[in-house]
C-alpha cells in the first residue's frame, strides 16, 4: 500500500500514549504515510496482512506473541514487508534474535526521529540500518554464533560481488578494518577502500555495518567462509 510516493508504514507498540508519540513524529515527516496501527503481535500480523504497508515499525516486548514472533511470521507470509525493530532493550540477545527472524533495521526508543525516518527509508529500499550504539554488538554476536541470517527473499547469488570482493567483504563480517584487510591479503589500504566502495554500491547500502548485515541476511558468503 503506497501513497503518493510516500513510505506506507504500521507503527506497533502496546503503550499507548508511545504508540501515539511515535506516530505523531513520524507524521512529521512528509516521507511517511502511518497507514495502521497495533498493540500485539497477533494483532499486527492481521493489520500488516490487510494493509500490506511497505515497513512496519516493531516493538519487541508485546503482550501475547512478542514483536520477534511476530516479525518471523511476517516475514514467512509477505516477504516484500520489511520490518524495523524498535525497542527499550538493546541487549544481544535481543538483537540477534532480531535478526534472525529478518528484522531489516533496529532501533532504540532513543534512538532520534530522524534517525528512525533513515531506518524507514533504509528498510524500503532493502537496505538495513541498525542504531550505531548497538551495529558492532549484533554484528559481534552473530560472528559469535557462526551464523548467517538468511531470512531474506533477494536470491543469495543476485550481488554481482566478484572473488575477491567476496574476500573482503567476509573480512568486513569479521570486524577488520581496512588495513587488518590488507595486511591480511597483502594489499594496499587504497586497493581494499576501492573494493570496499564498489562493495556499498553493489549492496545499494551506505556503509560497512549495512553491507555485513546484508551478507549476513542473504547468506551470500559461501557456507565454507568463516564469519
Amino acid at each position: 500500500m503506497e501513497s503518493r510516493g510516500t513510505i506506507s508504514v504500521v507503527v506497533v507498540e502496546d503503550h499507548a500514549i508511545t504508540r501515539a508519540g511515535i506516530i505523531f513524529s513520524l507524521k512529521e515527516s512528509k516521507e511517511i504515510d502511518v497507514v495502521g496501527e497495533a498493540a500485539d503481535g497477533r494483532s499486527a500480523i492481521e493489520v500488516i496482512s490487510r494493509l500490506q504497508p511497505q515497513v512496519v515499525l516493531m516493538d519487541i516486548r508485546l503482550p501475547g506473541m512478542d514483536g520477534i514472533e511476530a516479525t518471523r511470521v511476517i516475514k514467512s507470509q509477505l516477504a516484500g514487508t520489511r520490518v524495523v525493530m524498535m525497542t527499550s532493550y538493546a541487549d544481544d540477545q535481543s538483537l540477534f534474535s532480531s535478526l534472525l527472524a529478518g528484522a531489516d533495521g533496529y532501533c532504540t526508543k532513543e534512538t532520534k526521529p530522524a534517525d528512525i525516518v533513515t531506518a524507514i527509508r533504509c528498510a524500503a529500499i532493502g537496505a538495513a540500518w541498525l542504531d550505531p550504539e548497538v551495529a558492532g554488538r549484533a554484528l559481534n554476536a552473530a560472528s559469535a554464533h557462526g551464523m548467517r541470517v538468511a531470512r531474506d527473499s533477494g536470491d543469495a547469488t543476485d550481488h554481482g560481488l566478484s572473488d575477491r570482493e567476496l574476500e573482503v567483504l567476509a573480512l568486513i563480517v569479521e570486524g577488520n578494518s581496512n588495513q587488518q584487510i590488507a595486511d591480511l591479503l597483502f594489499l594496499s589500504p587504497e586497493t581494499i577502500k576501492s573494493h570496499v566502495h564498489r562493495i556499498l554500491e553493489k549492496l545499494r547500502v551506505n556503509d560497512r555495518t549495512q553491507a555485513a548485515i546484508i551478507a549476513l541476511r542473504r547468506g551470500i558468503l559461501p557456507p565454507t567462509q568463516k564469519i
